[in-house]
């Protein structure tokens, strides 16, 4: 078995989510979001070297000697697939490996909400899954394109960076694309996926002004569009969005999203009362009149009003669903006050 392989076996034994390799330190393991440190041999810049030869193809090389930066998507046999993300440190390479699993766990394992679902039956529109790195957006988002797969038939067309879980055909057919495999580019697939006459287009990641505008096309002109985008919250993505754009575009893009979004849902990962698991955490916008009508008059301040009004169709704030997981006793009282926009009405609220 070679090095890699080795560690993520040992990581895999460990139930670890990630392993880092970093020049001058020993491997090292996140288990239920801590760093541990393995007992093994610092890694050297030798090392790291040989496996960036060894993992990367011909472009992959060349897109990493010119960015400094790459994610690529690994398969080993006795593993599964894994996710490497490559960076320089001090001039030399060092990884970060992230497990992507052989199974996509239901809905109730995930601590998803119900009404999740129901966005995905849309026939067409934006959804949008938000949340700091590592806050579990990939594995809700491969849940939601299996979903369809079992339901509906349909041409799903994902753009990955990488691909993290590849899906088999149900009653769907599922055409996934890697960036750097199968296109140069997020923005090109996004471009030309529009020709591959799809139902439903799966983005890894909207990342500029050009994927926000065309993934919005796409859903005006009868599209499912289901997304990714670094954003702690509802508010804070659809700021994200907006901004991006200046003077006669921005307005366009606000009066896109006020017809096309479905919905966003915002989570993070929160450690369990017992540090054995991690538990999710979320808030859920679902875009009824109110909000659409919000979001035209770009009042994005006014959402959380309709938010904590809207139980009826299915929105959950935040610091709502912090209180119901701590009254479940899924998470500890100072992890809810910890993460709440607002610690002194749970504080309140538990009395």
């Amino acid at each position: 078995m070679k090095p890699l392989e080795r560690l993520l076996a040992i990581a895999v034994e460990r139930g670890a989510s990630d392993l880092h390799l970093v020049a001058g330190a020993p491997p090292a393991f996140r288990v239920n979001g801590e760093i541990i440190l393995a007992e093994e041999e610092p890694v050297t810049a030798g090392d790291l070297q040989s496996l960036v030869r060894e993992l990367l193809n011909e472009e992959q090389m060349a897109a990493f000697d010119r960015d400094w930066e790459l994610c690529v998507s690994v398969h080993f046999p006795e593993i599964g697939r894994v996710r490497g993300t490559l960076y320089r440190r001090n001039g030399g390479p060092e990884f970060s490996f992230r497990f992507c699993g052989e199974y996509i766990p239901s809905r109730e394992d995930l601590g998803l909400p119900p009404k999740l679902d129901e966005l995905t039956r849309r026939p067409n529109g934006l959804l949008l899954i938000t949340g700091p790195t590592g806050s579990g957006k990939t594995t809700t988002l491969n849940y939601l394109v299996d979903l369809i797969n079992t339901e509906r038939r349909c041409k799903i067309v994902t753009i990955e960076d990488p691909i993290e879980f590849v899906h088999s055909n149900k009653k769907a057919i599922v055409v996934q694309q890697e960036v750097l495999t199968d296109t140069h580019s997020f923005n090109r697939a996004l471009i030309h996926v529009l020709r591959q006459d799809p139902d439903v287009i799966v983005v890894g990641e909207i990342r500029d002004h050009e994927a926000i505008a065309t993934a919005l096309t796409a859903a005006e002109t009868g599209h499912l569009v289901l997304a990714t985008l670094h954003a702690p919250g509802v508010v804070h993505a659809l700021e994200r969005i907006i901004g991006v754009f200046e003077g006669a575009a921005q307005r366009q893009i606000i009066l896109q999203l006020a017809s096309t979004l479905q919905g966003i849902i915002a989570q993070e990962l929160l450690p369990s009362v017992d540090r054995a698991r991690r538990t999710l955490a979320y808030e859920l916008l679902v875009a009824n009149s109110a909000v659409r009508n919000v979001i035209r008059e770009n009042q994005l301040h006014m959402l959380e009003t309709i938010m904590q009004t809207g139980g009826k169709d299915g929105m959950v704030l935040l610091d709502a669903c912090l209180h119901d997981l701590y009254c479940r006793c899924q998470i500890s009282y100072d992890v809810a006050l910890s993460r709440a926009r607002y610690p002194d009405r749970i504080a309140k609220r538990t009395g």
